[in-house]
C-alpha cells in the first residue's frame, strides 16, 4: 500500500471501520444529460441502491416500476420483482454494449448494469484499492480550485466491472475524494471528469453527497456547462 493510499482510506473512515460494514444502503436522485440521451429520462429521479462492500454486487429499487429491483453482478444483471422472481435477465452484460454509440438507447438491463457497476465503484472506493487485484500508483500533484490535489492512478484488475481498467482519483489536502477521471466504455463517448462535493459523515464513513460528471474536451479541459449525470444522496446507512 503506498503511502497516499493509506492517507486517503483514512480520510475516509478507516479500513478497519469499513470492514466493519457488510452493505451500504444509499437513498439518492440522479439527472444529467446521459439518461435522456439513452431513452431512460426520469428513471432515478429518486431511487435506493443497496451495495455489498466485499463483493461486487447492487440493487436498485424501486426499478422502473413499484415493486421491481435490479440484481447486478459482472456477469450478471436482472430485473426481479420483491420476491425474487426473474422479470428479464441478462449474461455477459458488458457484451450488450458492443456496437454502441453514444447516441445508441438503452434498454432496462443496460441501465441496470451501468448503474450497479458505477455505484458500487463510488460507494467502495477508495477502500477497494487495497484489494487482490487492484493497482495503485502516485502521480504528480496538480492545482485545482486554489488546492493541491494528490493523484492516484488506480488499475481495476479484470474480475471487476467498471467504467475502465486505469482511472485517476483526485484527493485535496483533507485526504478525501475530489475528483475522479474515467472513460465510460459503456457509452462510448470519450474521456469524463467527475467531481465530488458536500462530504458527510455517516456511520463514522465519509462520503460525498453531491456529484457532477462533466465530459473532458480534446485538450484536456473540463467542459464544465455539460453535466453527463449528476448524483445527489440524502441518506447512506452501513451495515
Amino acid at each position: 500500500m503506498t503511502d497516499l493510499t493509506a492517507q486517503v482510506i483514512r480520510a475516509h473512515g478507516g479500513l478497519d471501520r469499513f470492514q466493519q460494514y457488510e452493505t451500504a444502503t444509499v437513498d439518492f436522485r440522479s439527472g444529467g444529460g446521459l439518461w435522456p440521451l439513452k431513452g431512460q429520462a426520469g428513471i432515478f429521479d429518486r431511487a435506493t441502491v443497496r451495495v455489498d462492500l466485499h463483493r461486487q454486487h447492487a440493487s436498485h429499487y424501486p426499478f422502473t416500476a413499484p415493486g421491481l429491483r435490479t440484481s447486478f453482478t459482472a456477469e450478471r444483471v436482472a430485473v426481479e420483482n420483491d420476491r425474487g422472481e426473474v422479470q428479464s435477465e441478462r449474461l455477459a452484460p458488458r457484451d450488450a454494449f458492443k456496437g454502441h454509440t453514444v447516441e445508441t438507447p438503452w434498454d432496462d438491463l443496460h441501465v441496470a448494469y451501468f448503474a450497479g457497476y458505477a455505484m458500487w465503484t463510488y460507494l467502495t472506493s477508495p477502500f477497494t484499492f487495497v484489494s487482490p487485484g487492484f493497482r495503485t500508483e502516485e502521480l504528480s500533484p496538480v492545482t485545482e480550485a486554489g488546492e493541491t490535489w494528490s493523484r492516484l492512478k488506480v488499475t481495476f484488475p479484470e474480475e471487476i466491472a467498471t467504467h475502465c481498467r486505469e482511472q485517476v482519483f483526485y484527493f485535496g489536502e483533507d485526504g478525501l475524494l475530489r475528483r475522479h477521471d474515467y472513460t465510460a466504455e459503456v457509452i462510448n463517448g470519450g474521456p469524463a471528469a467527475h467531481y465530488t462535493y458536500d462530504h458527510a459523515e455517516f456511520g463514522g464513513i465519509m462520503v460525498p453527497t453531491r456529484r457532477r460528471v462533466h465530459p473532458l474536451g480534446e485538450d484536456g479541459a473540463v467542459v464544465r456547462d455539460i453535466e453527463l449525470v449528476t448524483i445527489d444522496i440524502e441518506n447512506v446507512d452501513f451495515a
